[in-house]
């Protein structure tokens, strides 16, 4: 099946093209201090015809009750939400000669309401997007997060993502993972 370009789409971000939709799966979120949980996810990307991308994901534990039997439709409940970000993909127009050939230079930018800011840059080609912070700031309230790693990747269709993160006194390490179905172009 051949990809189309959404309609509108700014041509600044047909390397992002892909991305473009509403995305819905499961992952796994573990770390220092943090019990493995299983969550689900909604992650949109979505166009206005700027020359830029915007981006949200909110993420919800998923709760299984001890006992199994008493589920009345045999799906686990979902819990309040564990995290959530928005931002904007976007793809400069300068070339740094760090990108790799065939590859584009990507930045994205996250705001998440527990305090953090974020700037990602990196590079995007053949379905994969490899980012890493080159920012992270905090309010005074927010968590100790000093670092991240994304890295996301098309693979038969799906969308699957890994976030390594560096905070509370703990070296870069894996944080969250997950793969999604595309449910809306």
């Amino acid at each position: 099946m051949a990809f189309v370009l959404p309609e509108g789409l700014a041509p600044e971000v047909y390397p992002l093209a892909w991305l473009v939709g509403t995305w819905r799966g499961e992952g796994v979120v573990a770390y220092p201090g943090i019990d493995e949980a299983t969550f689900s996810q909604e992650l949109v990307v979505a166009s206005d015809g700027g020359p830029y991308l915007a981006y949200s994901s909110t993420i919800r534990l998923v709760e299984v009750p001890d006992d199994v039997s008493a589920l009345d439709d045999g799906e686990p409940e979902q819990a309040a939400v564990w995290a959530s970000e928005t931002g904007y993909w976007r793809v400069p127009p300068e070339r740094p000669d760090d990108v790799p050939p065939g590859s584009h230079p990507v930045e994205l930018l996250v705001a998440d309401p527990s305090g953090h800011v974020a700037v990602y840059v990196g590079a995007v080609g053949n379905g994969r997007i490899d980012l890493v912070s080159d920012l992270v700031a905090r309010t005074a309230t927010g968590a100790d997060v000093t670092a991240g790693r994304r890295l996301y990747g098309l693979v038969n269709g799906e969308l699957m993502w890994a976030h390594d993160l560096a905070a509370f006194g703990q070296p870069l390490q894996s944080y969250a993972s997950a793969r999604l179905s595309r449910v809306e172009s």
